[in-house]
């Protein structure tokens, strides 16, 4: 072994923090990247928002057309409002508008109604404060008993007090009894589906109801008519109830309009918070004698500088990326989903000379509105798989919806096993093979023909 001293030449691409900040914002939605340069704007003192940004939030928030609002307003001689409207008839902007209601406000404006006093409505309201978000009470009444510092009596009234609220099934600690709950309400607990909701709900989701009536002593199809009933139960009595998760509410990047015989792109310029950098610190440099606060105050102008042409670089880059979307997909723009070709990063990133991974950055959480509604640019990316009767490949995403088809077709007596559509599918031209119809159907949620079958 020697200790040799060598030189050698090498090149690297080092990360510097500013090409760090350009690869972050691309990838960044644009709810991402007005948080960040709100930021910036904090941090950077040469930055500031134009007074012409100022100038249109506030024309957007008070830009009301009374005039057209009040039309819309028609009160009888009660002062109630009515909201029926013939089919020809416009549209009222009121009936878009509705409170945002939470599970637990609910529960709480139903012990208010029952008019429940003293201290069963204080446990009333101290199980509601303990349901989660999928409508399920997570305390024990042991628990409720020792805190509250209260009987067992009164805290098991409580509780079946708020079970006895809607929805059905509220309150329950498990899945069971939230499913007896809601068969208890509807007067259709019989001994037999009890024990079908103690001892065979797994085999409930996998359709084995040969089991099922073997163990209950009952004919098949009875117990299937059990199953369907129990299918037909919400296994989360919070559905469709605000539980906490504010909405958030999808602003496209971009939009696609179509202008004569051809379909543009046009970015949203008003996505984003208008901002500057602030003239004043311009002339600190030339009028300061402090080296030190010159530098500075070059640092963080040279900061916001990079910051910008980042925003810009980040806007091209979508709209390099989006042009070349709608050349390949302009069929599915004017035509609808059925007509969406095969399409990958790789196809992209070739056609436009740009890496794979900065295509996949540019798309990331991006949306774009077209005729047809407000979609996510990741999904226009679909494979494809060779078709015999046309030279264009045929898309994942057609393939599935003819499985799905043929599967909601089916004879549920006897339902289609995997190689049954690969031949239907390979016989309309589509070359697929029964390993990837198995696949495509995992994806689509739906089970076996085996678990599918009928009595």
């Amino acid at each position: 072994m020697n200790f040799n001293l060598n030189l050698t030449q090498e090149q690297k691409l080092i990360m510097t923090q500013q090409m760090q900040l350009s690869i972050k914002l691309l990838q960044m939605s644009s709810q991402e990247l007005r948080e960040q340069i709100e930021k910036e704007v904090q941090e950077n003192p040469v930055l500031e928002y134009s007074e012409s940004y100022f100038d249109k939030e506030e024309e957007v928030k008070n830009r009301v057309d009374y005039k057209e609002l009040v039309k819309y307003l028609d009160f009888d001689k009660y002062g109630q409002h009515h909201y029926e409207r013939s089919e020809d008839e416009e549209v009222s902007p009121f009936n878009f508008v509705s409170e945002k209601m939470s599970l637990k406000k609910y529960l709480y404006n139903q012990i208010i109604d029952l008019y429940v006093k003293g201290y069963l409505k204080i446990v009333c309201e101290y199980i509601i404060d303990n349901i989660d978000s999928r409508g399920y009470l997570d305390i024990r009444i042991d628990d409720i008993s020792n805190e509250l510092n209260i009987r067992q009596e009164l805290a098991i009234e409580a509780l079946n007090l708020v079970q006895s609220l809607d929805p059905p099934g509220i309150a329950a600690r498990d899945i069971k009894e939230c499913l007896k709950l809601q068969l208890k309400r509807k007067n259709m607990l019989s001994k037999e589906i009890i024990e079908i909701i103690d001892e065979h709900l797994e085999n409930i989701a996998d359709n084995k109801y040969s089991s099922i009536a073997k163990a209950l002593n009952i004919e098949i199809k009875e117990a299937q008519r059990y199953g369907d009933i129990i299918k037909s139960l919400e296994p989360k009595p919070s559905s469709g109830f605000y539980t906490g998760d504010e909405v958030r509410y999808i602003t496209p990047d971009a939009y696609i309009r179509k202008i004569g015989q051809d379909y543009h792109i046009i970015m949203n310029d008003d996505l984003l918070p208008k901002f500057n950098i602030n003239d004043r610190y311009k002339e600190i440099i030339k009028e300061e004698s402090n080296k030190e606060a010159v530098e500075y105050i070059k640092d963080k102008i040279n900061n916001a500088l990079f910051l910008i042409k980042s925003i810009e670089h980040r806007k091209s880059t979508i709209y390099r990326v989006l042009e070349k979307i709608v050349e390949l997909q302009k069929d599915y723009f004017e035509y609808g989903a059925n007509y969406l070709k095969p399409m990958t990063l790789k196809d992209i990133s070739e056609s436009i000379n740009m890496h794979e991974s900065t295509v996949s950055r540019a798309i990331k959480d991006k949306f774009i509105n077209a005729n047809r509604g407000t979609i996510k640019i990741k999904d226009l990316f679909t494979t494809g798989l060779s078709s015999n009767t046309d030279i264009e490949d045929v898309s994942t995403s057609i393939i599935k919806k003819e499985i799905k088809a043929l599967i909601d077709n089916e004879d549920k007596g006897k339902p289609l096993s995997d190689q049954n559509i690969c031949d239907i599918l390979n016989n309309k031209g589509m070359n697929i093979s029964r390993r990837t119809v198995a696949k495509y159907r995992e994806e689509l949620n739906i089970k076996s023909s085996s678990k599918r079958k009928r009595f």
